[in-house]
């Protein structure tokens, strides 16, 4: 099986321009390739691990990853799948968010000796003279065309200021510039960005010649990644801090049935015969694969001993109630009340639940449980003296707290 054929076996692949000389490139090693990262954040999260797992198979094929982060582009705001506005950030916050995402990344890439690079799109877009730009590149642009993209769609109702506007022309001027400087042949990105990547092959294409050589490849990492790194708390981050091992593996451990092969395929490493085996298990034998997703994406982020810990601690969790290494919470002042501490406060302010109502409807629904008994009284208080070594609070099946004082 190709390089190529894998990417589709495993369900990476929806959509693709050239898909002949695409094959070719990939399959022999000459794809020099980009996939962007908006460095909003300090950390990446699960909805990033398509490209990242992506780019570490082709990178693994002799091919050469661009990890392009957009600095520039982040001071403008991408409008895509978005309803309103994105806040703006300083340079200073920008810049070090990308030196976070630098750390995690190199744990998929490898930056060594050329292999790879890390390259900034405000290196080029800062710089550059407005008047210039209207004329060697948004003349290239159609804006009747540009206001069909789905992007753009999204906001008009609620209203796309200028800024947004200029986005599509941001990320195809970074193609180019990635072409002429790094010799970049391809481009990846999720479906919500199709528009903006084929406006950057045809600028590159209308500019320097038919015969320029520009690919695009749309994977579904917009549909797929962020489905799979959202939870009803937000995202799973890559940084443990953010989000601890043993919490990373659980959110994996408890995908639902329907999606974990589909993730297995995707995500992991494993071979894809080996894989082919699972897709005809059910019922207990989906845990299992369930324990094998959590196990190798945790490996693959915060490494083998980490993994490890994370899945004795989910065992231990199951079978005797207790582990070592689940995610804790230390009582402050503020919880405390005449020596008690409320089941509400315990719910809310440990993060299980987003607000007290919800830890409200909780308990009334039966699914919160101290130490294994089940909590029925939302008024209920524990002495803070009597807590010891600690309480296990549990919400549902699978979310779990060990409360400190």
């Amino acid at each position: 099986m190709t390089v190529y054929d894998e990417l589709v076996a495993r369900g990476l692949i929806a959509q693709v321009t050239d898909e002949e000389e695409i094959k070719e490139l990939i399959n022999t090693g000459k794809a020099t390739f980009y996939i962007g990262f908006d460095p909003t954040a300090d950390s990446l999260h699960v909805g990033h691990f398509m490209a990242l797992c992506l780019m570490k198979r082709l990178q693994m094929a002799g091919n050469k990853p661009i990890a392009l982060i957009g600095g520039g582009t982040a001071m403008i705001g991408d409008p895509s799948g978005r309803s309103d506005m994105r806040q703006m950030m300083t340079q200073e916050t920008i810049q070090h968010n990308c030196d976070c995402f630098k750390e995690q990344m190199s744990k998929f890439i490898d930056f060594s000796e050329g292999k790879a690079l890390m390259v900034n799109n405000a290196d080029w877009l800062l710089g550059l003279n407005y008047v210039e730009l209207l004329r060697d590149v948004g003349a290239h642009f159609s804006v009747n065309r540009m206001l069909t993209a789905e992007c753009y769609k999204q906001r008009m109702e609620k209203g796309l200021s200028f800024l947004e506007f200029n986005y599509m022309i941001m990320q195809s001027y970074d193609f180019m510039a990635l072409y002429e400087k790094y010799g970049c042949n391809l481009q990846f990105g999720g479906d919500d960005q199709w528009s903006n990547m084929l406006g950057g092959t045809e600028l590159i294409r209308r500019k320097l010649g038919k015969d320029a050589y520009a690919m695009t490849i749309n994977l579904l990492l917009n549909s797929e990644g962020k489905k799979m790194g959202k939870t009803q708390k937000g995202a799973v981050w890559l940084d443990p801090n953010k989000t601890s091992p043993f919490e990373f593996y659980q959110y994996w451990r408890n995908v639902d049935d329907a999606d974990v092969i589909k993730c297995i395929k995707m995500l992991t490493f494993l071979p894809l015969v080996e894989i082919e085996k699972m897709e005809s298990w059910e019922g207990g034998e989906l845990n299992r694969a369930k324990e094998i997703l959590a196990f190798e994406l945790t490996k693959l982020v915060h490494g083998e001993e980490e993994a490890k810990k994370a899945q004795e601690s989910a065992r231990a969790l199951f079978s005797s109630g207790n582990a070592a290494n689940m995610p804790s919470y230390t009582l402050t002042e503020e919880d405390i009340v005449d020596g008690k501490v409320d089941i509400l406060t315990l719910l809310h302010s440990s993060g299980l639940v987003p607000s007290k109502s919800e830890a409200r409807r909780a308990v009334q629904q039966g699914g919160v449980s101290i130490d294994g008994e089940k909590v029925t009284d939302i008024k209920q208080t524990y002495a803070v003296d009597e807590i010891g070594d600690g309480i296990v609070l549990k919400k549902g099946k699978k979310n779990f707290r060990k409360i400190l004082k």
